[in-house]
């Protein structure tokens, strides 16, 4: 199994990509350490870390190592690929539809194959297309 594969799939939000990021073949040790560099970046306490059914449940359990567990922190919610940020805007609605964007919850992806939305960093994003090309 390859981490980047050129082939035409179906996204979550029902886009037609011909390039895919399977994330299924990452190890439980390059998990341990992705979490690890993001939290070289991120200096914000979190209550829990929650992964997105099914690609940030692996990067979440990780990142839990580092929790405060303290209810007033923030939760961290995290998901391996971010297309269009349908899935982390519906989970975090879902979820956390009671807390307020700024103090109740953040989010981190690892790969993100457009720009994120204010509230989610990445480890790694896509370059921007400039009218459809880059």
């Amino acid at each position: 199994m390859r981490l980047f594969q050129e082939v035409d799939f179906k996204s979550h939000s029902g886009l037609d990509l011909n390039w895919k990021i399977e994330c299924d073949c990452i190890s439980k040790k390059e998990w341990k350490c992705l979490a690890t560099m993001i939290m070289d970046y991120e200096t914000r306490p979190f209550c829990s870390a929650v992964g997105i059914p099914r690609g940030g449940v692996i990067l979440g359990s990780y990142l839990n190592l580092y929790s405060t567990q303290d209810y007033n922190d923030p939760y961290l919610i995290v998901d391996d690929v971010l297309t269009t940020g349908g899935s982390m805007d519906e989970f975090a609605d879902q979820y956390f539809r009671n807390k307020d964007i700024k103090n109740g919850y953040f989010g981190w992806v690892v790969f993100a194959r457009n720009k994120p939305q204010d509230w989610v960093k990445s480890l790694f994003q896509m370059p921007e297309k400039l009218n459809g090309k880059l």
